[in-house]
């Protein structure tokens, strides 16, 4: 077989960092990084970004370098991401902090509110359901990242944990501290607006789960590559008909709930912000399936059946 020349330069400088001599032509890219990681030890795969073109996307791991638009002297650029952090990790630390933080407000600890009294109760049922509710969708979360979630991508840069720490654990704090509130006043409409709030949770959470497993079965037996899901015999999963993100659907409509449940305020701007960041994840997974499937579902929108 001819052999290959891989050249691999810095992605900004031009600079050739190391010249790789007779590589197979069905070497995997996840391959040359490994090669690369010999030689710059401080750069172990994960922190590797090798590109074709030095303001093009990063190649994946399974890609081979025959299959590349390249000649059997191949120039590719690296970049240097940065610190990783395992994406397993990110999400135990980002769902275990706002399940802790609450409960400081939910046990009204004196040094929040400012009590005398060291720990006081609220008269007011629904703010025992919302710890439950909240509790019980973080601990779903982190039984997910264990046991269910298989991830495409294994790391995220670690400078990214800290924004995404702020933002879960600094919504948590806002969001328990209104509704733990000694000032605080239930819903207008009562048992009934609540009740109907904890049946729409409680199958909201079921939907996402469902989803969840179902986008999971895809990649069974540990492979990366992109599937179009589709329903299963689970009910839940026939969302699938006419949305591409159906987990994201589930999700919104978990805090729409929570929202009614609670008649919260801030509660009510955490659901929009997460409703706006969740539609943007979903149209760019739309669009991902569209170009990457000529066969994808047409009916099929991004988050919201008929209309977006």
């Amino acid at each position: 077989f001819v052999s290959y020349q891989v050249e691999i330069l810095d992605w900004k400088t031009k600079k050739q960092l190391c010249f790789l001599d007779k590589v197979e032509p069905n070497a995997t890219i996840r391959e040359i990084r490994l090669m690369f990681h010999k030689l710059y030890p401080q750069w172990y795969p994960a922190r590797q970004s090798i590109k074709l073109d030095p303001k093009g996307k990063s190649l994946r791991d399974e890609e081979i370098l025959q299959h590349l638009p390249v000649g059997t002297t191949a120039t590719l650029y690296f970049k240097d991401l940065g610190p990783q952090i395992g994406w397993t990790t990110v999400f135990l630390i980002e769902y275990t902090g706002p399940l802790f933080i609450y409960f400081l407000f939910y046990f009204r600890m004196p040094f929040v509110y400012g009590l005398d009294e060291r720990f006081t109760s609220s008269p007011h049922p629904v703010v025992n359901l919302a710890c439950i509710c909240h509790s019980f969708h973080y601990i779903k979360r982190l039984i997910e990242t264990v046991f269910v979630h298989r991830f495409s991508h294994g790391t995220m840069p670690l400078r990214n944990i800290v924004k995404n720490c702020l933002y879960y654990w600094g919504f948590a704090a806002w969001l328990a501290y209104y509704i733990n509130h000694p000032l605080y006043t239930p819903p207008s409409y009562g048992k009934k607006q609540i009740n109907f709030a904890v049946i729409m949770f409680l199958l909201c959470e079921a939907g996402n789960f469902s989803i969840h497993v179902a986008l999971s079965d895809l990649r069974r037996n540990g492979s990366k590559i992109r599937k179009i899901p589709y329903p299963t015999k689970n009910p839940f999963t026939w969302l699938f008909f006419f949305v591409s993100c159906p987990n994201y659907t589930y999700e919104v409509g978990t805090w729409i709930s929570f929202t009614i449940m609670t008649q919260c305020v801030p509660v009510g701007l955490f659901t929009l912000l997460c409703f706006i960041q969740m539609t943007i994840w979903a149209k760019d997974k739309h669009c991902t399936y569209l170009r990457e499937f000529k066969d994808y579902p047409s009916l099929r929108m991004p988050i919201i059946p008929f209309l977006l």
